[in-house]
C-alpha cells in the first residue's frame, strides 16, 4: 500500500512540473509575414485556376471540333460557349497571377532598399 501512494504522488507532482514547463510567450501579429503569405497563397491559387483552366478550355475545343464533324449542319454549339468561359477565366486568373507576383516582387525590392 506504501508503495502504491508513491506511485501516484510522484504522478501528480511530474504533471504539475509539466504544466509549468508548458507556458509559451505569445506570439505578435506580424503584418508583413500575413501579407507575403496572401500574395503567395493568391499566386499560387491563380496558377492552378490557370493550368484547370486551359485544360478545360483544349477539351471544349476537342469536344467542338467532334461535334462539328459529327454533324456539320448545327452551326452555334454548346461547347463553343463552354470553350469561351474557360478561356476567359484562364486570362483572368493568369492576370491575377501577374498582379500579385508584381506586387509581392515590388514589397521584397522596397524592404530590401535597392
Amino acid at each position: 500500500m506504501a508503495n502504491h501512494k508513491q506511485i501516484v504522488r510522484s504522478t501528480m507532482q511530474e504533471s504539475k512540473v509539466r504544466l509549468v514547463k508548458s507556458h509559451r510567450t505569445r506570439r505578435r501579429f506580424n503584418p508583413r509575414i500575413f501579407i507575403d503569405r496572401i500574395i503567395e497563397t493568391t499566386a499560387t491559387i491563380s496558377l492552378l485556376i490557370t493550368g484547370f483552366s486551359g485544360v478545360g478550355a483544349m477539351a471544349c475545343w476537342g469536344l467542338e471540333i467532334i461535334e462539328t464533324n459529327a454533324n456539320p449542319n448545327i452551326i452555334i454549339s454548346g461547347w463553343q460557349q463552354q470553350k469561351n468561359i474557360c478561356l476567359g477565366a484562364m486570362l483572368v486568373s493568369f492576370s491575377a497571377f501577374l498582379g500579385s507576383s508584381l506586387v509581392g516582387a515590388s514589397f521584397n525590392i522596397q524592404r530590401d532598399r535597392f
